[in-house]
Order: C-alpha cells, then sequence, then structure tokens
C-alpha cells in the first residue's frame, strides 16, 4: 500500500519519531507504516490541545455543532477510503466495515444536535438555583481496535460540542483510521482542537497521567482500564471506561430454536466476536438445548471465513497475534472441558483466522464461560427454571449488555429488568444508538457514553444559589 500518514499535532501533519509496521490480520502481512510519537511528540500533541482550548471553548456552541457536522460530511466523501482502509488494518468484511463508517458520520451528527443541559432547581422566594455545565479542558481519548472508527467519534463528538480539545491515541494494530481522520480534522478545525498520535503502547501512562490532561475517555479491557484509572487519580482526573463484557443470551422456552439460534449465532459472530457487547455465552432451556445446538451447529458450517475484502466473506480473521493466541488458548481449554460440535480451530491458512465455533455440554467454570474470550467461539449452556439462570448470568465480575430471547415480550423484559448489566435488549441485540445512554455495571466500566448523558460526562456541573442582598440592619 503506497500511501503515507502523518500525525496530526497543533493543525500540522507532522511525521513521527519513529515508524512501526501495520498487519493486515487477513495476511499476517504489514501493508503500512505508521508514524510514531514519542514523549516530545506527545507533549506537543497536549500543549496544542490545552492552546486551543480557550479560544474553542468561547467559540459558539452552534459553531462548534455545525463544525462536527462537516467532520461528519467530510467522512461520508471519503467513506469508501476509510472502509477499504479498515477492513485492511482491523480485518472485518468489507460491508461490516461500510456500516462502521456510516454509524460513526450519524454519531458525529447526533451529537451536533445535542446541547448541554442547564436546569433550574429552585425559583422561589427570591432564591433561585441553577445548575449550568462549562468543558472540562483537554480530553485524552483512547480507543481500541475492535471499533477503531466509530468508538473514536463516540468521544469526539461529545467533547467537541461541550467546548473540549483532544488528544486521540487509537491502538497501535488499528492506527490508520485515525490517522486518516486526522487528514479531515486538519482541513476542518481549527490547530489543536484534535490532535492524532499513534504508539505501540508505551505512551498511554504519559497521556493518561499527563497534568494538562483533564479527563481520560477510554475504551477497552477491563484489566487496562484498572490501569487508566490508577494513574489518572493522581489529578483526579475525570475518567470514562467503557470495558469489557461477558455478555449472555437467555433463549427462553416460548421461541422456535431455529429464529432464536440465528439472532444468537449473528449476535457471537459479528467482528469475528470481537465487539464488546458480543453474545458470548448463551443459555438455553434443557428442553430445547438439542435443538438448538444443532441450528448453531449448522449455521457455524455455513459461515464464511475469508479476508473481508473477499466478496461473500462473513467473518475475518481476529484483529491481531495476541488476540489469536488468547482464543487459541481457550480453545484448548474448551475442548477438554466441553463438546466442541462445530469449529474449535484456528484455519490452516496465512492470517490469523479462527473457524466459528460452537461448545457445548460446557460447566459455568469453564475459562470460556468465566472470561471473555473476544472471538469467534460461542459456549451454549443449558438450564431448567427462571430463577435459576438468572442467578448464573449475573454470577460474573463483568455487567456491559446481554441479550433475552422470547415471544412474550412482557415477560422477557421482566427477564431482562433482573440482569445486572448497563444494556440488556429484548429480541435484538447491538441496537446502539447515540441518543441512547450506553454504561456498563460492576467491572464493565464507569461513566457512560452515547445520549444527553454521555455529552455531560465531557463537562463540569456547576450549581449557582443566588439571594437577594439583604440590607445590614
Amino acid at each position: 500500500m503506497e500511501r503515507e500518514f502523518k500525525l496530526l499535532i497543533d493543525g500540522a501533519l507532522v511525521d513521527g519519531a519513529s515508524c512501526f509496521e501495520v498487519i493486515n490480520p487477513a495476511t499476517g502481512e504489514a501493508f503500512a507504516s505508521c508514524p510514531k510519537a514519542d514523549e516530545a511528540l506527545l507533549n506537543r500533541a497536549v500543549a496544542a490541545a490545552k492552546a486551543a482550548f480557550p479560544a474553542w471553548s468561547a467559540t459558539p456552541i452552534d459553531r462548534r455543532a455545525a463544525l462536527v457536522d462537516i467532520l461528519a460530511d467530510k467522512l461520508d466523501e471519503r467513506a469508501d477510503e476509510f472502509a477499504a482502509l479498515l477492513t485492511r488494518e482491523q480485518g472485518k468484511p468489507l460491508p461490516q466495515a461500510q456500516f462502521e463508517v456510516m454509524a460513526s458520520s450519524g454519531t458525529l451528527r447526533a451529537f451536533a444536535q445535542m446541547r448541554p443541559e442547564s436546569r433550574v432547581l429552585r425559583d422561589e422566594g427570591g432564591n433561585r438555583v441553577f445548575e449550568h455545565r462549562t468543558p472540562l479542558g483537554v480530553v485524552a481519548a483512547i480507543t481500541p481496535w475492535n471499533y477503531p472508527v466509530i468508538l473514536a467519534m463516540n468521544k469526539i463528538g461529545p467533547a467537541l460540542v461541550a467546548g473540549n480539545t483532544v488528544v486521540l491515541k487509537p491502538a497501535p494494530t488499528t492506527p490508520l483510521t485515525s490517522l486518516l481522520f486526522g487528514e479531515i480534522c486538519a482541513e476542518v478545525l481549527p490547530p489543536g482542537v484534535i490532535n492524532v498520535i499513534c504508539d505501540q503502547n508505551d505512551l498511554g501512562q504519559l497521556l493518561t497521567g499527563h497534568p494538562d490532561v483533564a479527563k481520560v475517555a477510554f475504551t477497552g479491557s477491563t484489566a487496562t482500564g484498572k490501569k487508566v484509572m490508577a494513574s489518572s487519580a493522581g489529578s483526579i482526573k475525570r475518567v470514562t471506561l467503557e470495558l469489557g463484557g461477558n455478555d449472555a443470551a437467555i433463549v427462553l422456552d416460548d421461541v422456535e430454536p431455529a429464529v432464536a439460534a440465528r439472532k444468537v449465532f449473528d449476535g457471537a459472530m459479528i467482528n469475528a466476536g470481537q465487539v464488546c457487547v458480543a453474545i458470548k455465552r448463551a443459555y438455553v432451556p434443557r428442553s430445547m438445548y438439542d435443538d438448538f445446538c444443532d441450528e448453531l451447529q449448522q449455521l457455524a458450517g455455513q459461515a464464511v471465513v475469508d479476508d473481508g475484502m473477499c466478496q461473500g466473506a462473513t467473518i475475518g480473521p481476529v484483529q491481531n497475534a495476541v488476540q489469536y493466541a488468547k482464543v487459541k488458548e481457550l480453545l484448548d481449554d474448551a475442548r477438554e472441558r466441553g463438546n466442541v460440535i462445530a469449529g474449535g480451530s484456528a484455519l490452516d491458512r496465512p492470517g490469523y483466522f479462527i473457524a466459528p465455533t460452537i461448545v457445548r455440554d460446557i460447566p459455568d467454570d469453564a475459562r470460556i464461560v468465566r472470561e471473555e474470550q473476544f472471538g469467534p467461539v460461542l459456549p451454549v449452556l443449558s438450564y431448567e427454571d427462571t430463577d435459576e439462570v438468572i442467578a448464573r448470568v449475573n454470577d460474573s465480575e463483568y455487567g456491559l449488555g446481554g441479550t433475552i430471547w422470547g415471544n412474550d415480550v412482557a415477560r422477557a423484559t421482566e427477564v431482562a429488568m433482573r440482569i445486572d448489566s448497563g444494556t440488556v435488549w429484548v429480541n435484538q441485540h447491538m441496537a446502539i444508538d447515540p441518543f441512547i445512554p450506553f454504561r456498563g455495571a460492576k467491572q464493565s466500566g464507569m461513566g457512560g457514553e452515547l445520549g444527553q448523558a454521555g455529552l455531560h460526562e465531557y463537562t463540569q456541573a456547576h450549581i449557582v444559589n443566588a439571594v437577594p442582598l439583604e440590607p445590614v440592619a
């Protein structure tokens, strides 16, 4: 790929201190070179964001929102370029990459419509109390490799509309779409409002601990989220953490196995299972367990696992070598603890491909059930009654999302209300809407993204409590 990428610092596209290779997970081979920042360039980026903050925060909010809309327009204009690059660096099938890019511009437009809310808390007897919101300052936005475009927009949209400036640091295995977005920002925004730097996981702590960073917005693993929280504690930074999940699907006994199995399979295998809210374990009534597993086995056999640029591919590779090794390790344990009825191994070809895998007859304490696999592997467990399965689902350190599948929507909704997760969908999956807040429970995160609540995460609430001045007696 003959294409030169640059960092974005203070409105200028600049070289890195060095470079590193970016791997196409469908081949296991390098296809591009990425500029790498060092501590000096990181400090320049933070300083640029800090210097830009006074003027940007003073810019009328309607003007800030209009510029965010223009970013969305520019993203749409180059959607094909973004999608093709996203598939090459991330691995997902091209139609899924196209959808991610389209949803990303939609997210920017959604936040451009939102405004921080002020509210009057009391207005009586001359006492007026109201709450208003102001921007925080420099935001460090740190994004993962599974959805590198839209998860950046989830942070950039509200940060900019609220009046903050941003230093964006993408994952080192998927940095290029962020750098491509930096080119758009250089055209549209004042210098320093957005800066994009790349590293090889060696600058994160310097960024999150930087004294001039007011807020950290992080999406990634729970283990890394704990480190982000710790390094942010020195200056009591505002922190939003969207972390891992071990999302369960509960299939109720009033559904047709073939219908629910298709929905559950798709929810487990989208983006090769590399989704924080992917279905990572399925619970099925004992009475339909065999039929349900048979349906999943058939669906796995029909899936087309291939390079995401190949027409007809439905499942791409695992994104990077480290995750590939982890999933293979979990598969080893799954073969020992359960009955693998589909897949179960890596494909004998270049790249990081793993066959879509279904594991049945596996105990609750197996690693593939307790841990977040983040790969195309689905354990299927049986249950006898609703109270039992709810207790088993909630017996997890995670609490990000979940799904309930049933023909009786009222009954399914009652079950959903008993699941200890930030979001539970009924008869749908990944129904993520930029106007609806998204947040995790337990060790799946703190704070939230999207919606009005997500916008408010990028503001400081202030209370003003006023009364008339009483004369001195």
